[in-house]
């Protein structure tokens, strides 16, 4: 008589495909999306950020490239602040993630308004341009924006996710 062997089964184990197995590849994986945000909103910003110092070298000179330098750092510093709380956060149940969000965001425009009243007070329109200063931030601000947009879309798409 045929004893039948003990052979495991071919069963399909109930974690879906392509999903991480454990903790770490899950954070992983989730620091990259991420990342791949900040690494989308960087580029277009630096490339503004080059642009708008020449620009503003060449049209207001030396004032006008301490503008745009001015702009590109405190608009960098401002969305970069967004994308740390939210790695901070990831862990946090969601009201917890909006309180955090949301102070974050007055802390955010309240910080940006005492910055903004400091160099306008401390800094002479001869050293710093202001209409330069507006402009590269608008410009840049718009620059991360849509490299943010655009990160978010191909992730979205991406089937991997």
């Amino acid at each position: 008589m045929n004893k039948p062997e003990n052979k495991p089964e071919n069963k399909p184990e109930n974690k879906p495909e392509n999903k991480p197995e454990n903790k770490r590849e899950r954070e992983s994986e989730e620091g990259d999306w991420r990342d791949a945000l900040w690494r989308g909103a960087i580029t277009p910003s630096i490339a503004t950020a080059l642009l708008s110092l020449l620009g503003g070298f060449l049209l207001r000179d030396l004032p006008g490239l301490w503008g745009s330098a001015l702009a590109s750092i405190t608009v960098v510093i401002f969305f970069s602040v967004h994308l740390f709380v939210a790695r901070i956060s990831k862990n946090l149940d969601p009201t917890s993630t909006m309180l955090i969000a949301m102070l974050s965001y007055f802390l955010k425009v309240a910080l940006m308004a005492v910055f903004l009243i400091v160099v306008t007070r401390l800094t002479d329109p001869a050293t710093i341009d202001r209409s330069t200063f507006a402009v590269a931030s608008l410009l840049l601000t718009a620059a991360w924006l849509a490299g943010e947009i655009r990160a978010f879309m191909k992730i979205r798409l991406s089937p991997d996710v």
